[in-house]
Protein backbone atom coordinates (compact mmCIF):
# COMPACT_ATOMS: atom_id res chain seq x y z
CA UNK A 1 0.00 0.00 0.00
CA UNK A 2 1.17 3.56 -0.53
CA UNK A 3 0.54 6.47 2.34
CA UNK A 4 -2.15 8.05 0.55
CA UNK A 5 -5.11 5.93 -0.60
CA UNK A 6 -7.32 7.67 -2.80
CA UNK A 7 -11.18 5.14 -2.99
CA UNK A 8 -13.25 6.12 -5.59
CA UNK A 9 -16.66 4.13 -7.48
CA UNK A 10 -20.19 4.17 -8.37
CA UNK A 11 -22.89 5.03 -6.51
CA UNK A 12 -24.11 2.08 -4.41
CA UNK A 13 -20.73 0.01 -5.14
CA UNK A 14 -19.64 0.45 -1.27
CA UNK A 15 -16.78 2.20 -1.71
CA UNK A 16 -17.60 3.74 1.51
CA UNK A 17 -18.06 1.14 3.90
CA UNK A 18 -14.61 -0.07 2.08
CA UNK A 19 -13.02 3.09 3.17
CA UNK A 20 -13.99 2.74 6.86
CA UNK A 21 -12.79 -0.92 7.01
CA UNK A 22 -9.42 -0.21 5.77
CA UNK A 23 -9.13 3.04 8.29
CA UNK A 24 -9.87 0.97 10.92
CA UNK A 25 -7.56 -1.98 9.73
CA UNK A 26 -4.74 0.94 8.99
CA UNK A 27 -4.84 2.20 12.62
CA UNK A 28 -4.01 -1.26 14.30
CA UNK A 29 -0.50 -0.54 12.22
CA UNK A 30 0.04 2.92 11.92
CA UNK A 31 0.41 5.52 14.68
CA UNK A 32 -1.44 8.54 12.53
CA UNK A 33 -4.21 7.73 10.21
CA UNK A 34 -6.53 10.06 8.46
CA UNK A 35 -9.78 9.58 6.59
CA UNK A 36 -10.56 12.33 4.23
CA UNK A 37 -13.93 12.62 3.40
CA UNK A 38 -14.44 14.40 0.15
CA UNK A 39 -18.11 13.06 -1.51
CA UNK A 40 -19.82 16.14 -1.88
CA UNK A 41 -21.88 15.01 -4.07
CA UNK A 42 -24.12 12.75 -2.29
CA UNK A 43 -25.35 13.39 1.33
CA UNK A 44 -26.18 9.76 2.07
CA UNK A 45 -23.42 6.73 3.61
CA UNK A 46 -20.51 9.07 4.08
CA UNK A 47 -17.40 8.52 6.12
CA UNK A 48 -18.66 10.94 8.40
CA UNK A 49 -21.49 9.15 9.68
CA UNK A 50 -19.49 7.24 11.55
CA UNK A 51 -16.90 10.24 12.62
CA UNK A 52 -17.31 9.55 16.10
CA UNK A 53 -16.97 5.91 16.24
CA UNK A 54 -13.50 6.36 13.98
CA UNK A 55 -12.35 8.84 16.11
CA UNK A 56 -12.37 6.96 19.19
CA UNK A 57 -10.38 4.53 17.62
CA UNK A 58 -7.68 7.42 17.28
CA UNK A 59 -8.42 8.19 13.49
CA UNK A 60 -8.69 11.83 12.18
CA UNK A 61 -12.06 12.38 10.52
CA UNK A 62 -12.04 15.46 7.77
CA UNK A 63 -14.56 16.66 5.50
CA UNK A 64 -15.54 20.37 6.41
CA UNK A 65 -15.10 23.67 8.51
CA UNK A 66 -17.88 23.27 10.37
CA UNK A 67 -18.79 20.19 11.27
CA UNK A 68 -21.41 17.66 10.41
CA UNK A 69 -24.16 19.01 11.79
CA UNK A 70 -23.82 22.03 10.52
CA UNK A 71 -23.10 21.21 6.65
CA UNK A 72 -24.72 17.88 6.65
CA UNK A 73 -26.44 18.64 3.07
CA UNK A 74 -23.96 21.19 1.88
CA UNK A 75 -21.41 20.54 -0.91
CA UNK A 76 -18.75 22.22 1.46
CA UNK A 77 -15.06 20.51 2.40
CA UNK A 78 -12.37 22.39 3.91
CA UNK A 79 -8.89 23.13 3.21
CA UNK A 80 -7.66 21.12 6.63
CA UNK A 81 -8.11 18.46 4.07
CA UNK A 82 -4.33 18.88 2.64
CA UNK A 83 -2.91 18.60 6.15
CA UNK A 84 -2.10 14.59 5.72
CA UNK A 85 -2.14 14.55 2.14
CA UNK A 86 1.12 16.96 3.24
CA UNK A 87 2.20 15.26 6.41
CA UNK A 88 4.18 12.17 5.80
CA UNK A 89 3.39 11.31 9.15
CA UNK A 90 0.07 10.30 8.35
CA UNK A 91 -1.50 7.35 6.71
CA UNK A 92 -4.30 8.84 4.66
CA UNK A 93 -7.98 7.05 2.84
CA UNK A 94 -9.73 9.29 0.84
CA UNK A 95 -13.20 8.54 0.26
CA UNK A 96 -14.22 10.13 -2.72
CA UNK A 97 -17.64 10.97 -3.83
CA UNK A 98 -19.73 8.64 -6.16
CA UNK A 99 -19.06 8.57 -10.42
CA UNK A 100 -17.19 10.88 -12.30
CA UNK A 101 -18.97 13.94 -10.73
CA UNK A 102 -18.56 13.02 -7.41
CA UNK A 103 -14.25 12.41 -8.63
CA UNK A 104 -14.20 16.08 -9.40
CA UNK A 105 -13.07 17.23 -6.37
CA UNK A 106 -9.89 15.33 -6.90
CA UNK A 107 -8.81 18.48 -9.32
CA UNK A 108 -8.42 20.62 -6.16
CA UNK A 109 -5.59 17.90 -4.88
CA UNK A 110 -4.42 16.98 -8.36
CA UNK A 111 -0.97 17.23 -7.32
CA UNK A 112 -1.17 15.00 -4.22
CA UNK A 113 -2.55 12.23 -6.18
CA UNK A 114 0.09 12.33 -9.04
CA UNK A 115 3.16 11.82 -6.10
CA UNK A 116 4.51 8.27 -6.07
CA UNK A 117 3.37 7.59 -2.12
CA UNK A 118 -0.09 7.90 -3.56
CA UNK A 119 -2.56 4.92 -5.46
CA UNK A 120 -5.87 5.53 -7.09
CA UNK A 121 -8.28 2.68 -6.61
CA UNK A 122 -11.97 2.35 -8.27
CA UNK A 123 -14.35 -0.04 -6.21
CA UNK A 124 -16.69 -2.54 -8.37
CA UNK A 125 -19.62 -3.81 -7.64
CA UNK A 126 -21.12 -6.20 -10.14
CA UNK A 127 -24.41 -5.90 -8.57
CA UNK A 128 -25.03 -2.60 -9.59
CA UNK A 129 -26.98 -1.81 -12.89
CA UNK A 130 -23.92 0.34 -14.33
CA UNK A 131 -21.79 -1.79 -13.58
CA UNK A 132 -23.08 -5.50 -14.21
CA UNK A 133 -20.68 -5.79 -17.41
CA UNK A 134 -17.26 -5.66 -18.32
CA UNK A 135 -17.95 -3.05 -20.49
CA UNK A 136 -19.89 -1.40 -18.17
CA UNK A 137 -17.27 -1.25 -15.42
CA UNK A 138 -14.41 -0.12 -18.41
CA UNK A 139 -17.09 3.00 -19.50
CA UNK A 140 -16.87 3.69 -15.86
CA UNK A 141 -13.57 3.52 -15.06
CA UNK A 142 -12.66 5.65 -18.13
CA UNK A 143 -15.31 8.49 -17.35
CA UNK A 144 -13.43 8.88 -14.06
CA UNK A 145 -10.50 9.01 -15.59
CA UNK A 146 -11.23 11.28 -18.22
CA UNK A 147 -12.98 13.87 -15.41
CA UNK A 148 -10.01 13.97 -12.67
CA UNK A 149 -7.33 13.27 -15.51
CA UNK A 150 -5.78 10.48 -13.40
CA UNK A 151 -5.42 6.77 -13.81
CA UNK A 152 -6.25 4.10 -11.74
CA UNK A 153 -3.54 2.02 -10.38
CA UNK A 154 -5.81 -1.41 -9.24
CA UNK A 155 -9.26 -2.87 -8.84
CA UNK A 156 -11.37 -3.23 -5.83
CA UNK A 157 -13.88 -6.20 -6.05
CA UNK A 158 -16.61 -5.37 -3.40
CA UNK A 159 -20.01 -6.99 -5.20
CA UNK A 160 -22.30 -7.46 -2.75
CA UNK A 161 -25.93 -6.88 -2.09
CA UNK A 162 -25.61 -5.76 1.54
CA UNK A 163 -26.99 -9.16 4.11
CA UNK A 164 -28.27 -10.84 0.81
CA UNK A 165 -24.73 -11.13 -0.17
CA UNK A 166 -23.56 -14.88 -1.15
CA UNK A 167 -20.40 -16.46 -2.04
CA UNK A 168 -21.51 -16.51 -5.38
CA UNK A 169 -21.64 -12.94 -5.83
CA UNK A 170 -18.44 -12.33 -4.95
CA UNK A 171 -17.10 -14.63 -7.44
CA UNK A 172 -19.21 -13.53 -9.99
CA UNK A 173 -17.97 -10.19 -9.10
CA UNK A 174 -14.57 -11.54 -9.80
CA UNK A 175 -14.68 -12.91 -12.92
CA UNK A 176 -15.79 -9.41 -14.42
CA UNK A 177 -13.35 -7.50 -12.55
CA UNK A 178 -10.50 -9.96 -13.95
CA UNK A 179 -11.50 -9.47 -17.34
CA UNK A 180 -11.37 -5.81 -16.94
CA UNK A 181 -8.10 -6.33 -14.82
CA UNK A 182 -6.89 -8.25 -18.20
CA UNK A 183 -7.56 -5.46 -20.20
CA UNK A 184 -6.12 -2.54 -18.49
CA UNK A 185 -3.09 -3.93 -17.25
CA UNK A 186 -3.82 -3.14 -13.65
CA UNK A 187 -4.51 -5.46 -10.89
CA UNK A 188 -7.42 -6.28 -8.52
CA UNK A 189 -5.63 -5.40 -5.30
CA UNK A 190 -8.82 -6.55 -3.07
CA UNK A 191 -11.89 -9.03 -3.23
CA UNK A 192 -14.07 -8.08 -0.03
CA UNK A 193 -16.02 -10.44 1.97
CA UNK A 194 -18.41 -10.18 4.69
CA UNK A 195 -16.58 -11.41 7.51
CA UNK A 196 -19.57 -14.54 8.16
CA UNK A 197 -19.26 -14.97 4.79
CA UNK A 198 -15.33 -16.06 4.33
CA UNK A 199 -15.90 -19.96 4.97
CA UNK A 200 -18.52 -19.85 2.19
CA UNK A 201 -16.45 -18.05 0.05
CA UNK A 202 -13.53 -20.53 0.53
CA UNK A 203 -15.38 -23.52 0.07
CA UNK A 204 -16.31 -22.11 -3.31
CA UNK A 205 -13.21 -21.23 -4.37
CA UNK A 206 -12.28 -24.80 -3.30
CA UNK A 207 -15.09 -26.52 -5.47
CA UNK A 208 -14.92 -24.39 -8.48
CA UNK A 209 -10.92 -24.01 -8.26
CA UNK A 210 -10.34 -20.91 -8.68
CA UNK A 211 -7.00 -20.73 -7.68
CA UNK A 212 -6.28 -17.30 -8.99
CA UNK A 213 -9.23 -15.67 -6.78
CA UNK A 214 -6.77 -14.05 -4.15
CA UNK A 215 -6.22 -10.81 -1.68
CA UNK A 216 -9.80 -11.57 0.15
CA UNK A 217 -10.32 -8.72 2.24
CA UNK A 218 -12.77 -9.44 5.51
CA UNK A 219 -14.90 -6.58 6.47
CA UNK A 220 -17.63 -5.52 8.61
CA UNK A 221 -20.67 -3.23 7.51
CA UNK A 222 -20.40 -0.27 9.50
CA UNK A 223 -22.43 1.88 7.33
CA UNK A 224 -25.50 -0.38 6.98
CA UNK A 225 -28.41 1.74 8.44
CA UNK A 226 -30.22 0.00 11.74
CA UNK A 227 -33.53 0.38 9.88
CA UNK A 228 -32.56 -2.27 7.61
CA UNK A 229 -32.51 -4.82 10.18
CA UNK A 230 -35.92 -3.83 10.83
Amino acid sequence: MKRITAIAGHYGSGKTEFSVNLALDLKKEKNKVAILDMDIANPYFRSRERQKMMEAEGINVIFNTYGFDITEDLPAITAALRGPLENEEFTAVVDVGGNDSGARVLKQFEKYFRRDDCELLCVLNANRPETDTVEGMLEHLHSIEIETGLKFQGLINNTHLLRETTADDIVKGYKLCRQVSDKLGIPIVWNTCREDLLDDLKQLIADENIEDLENIYPIKLYMRPSWLDR
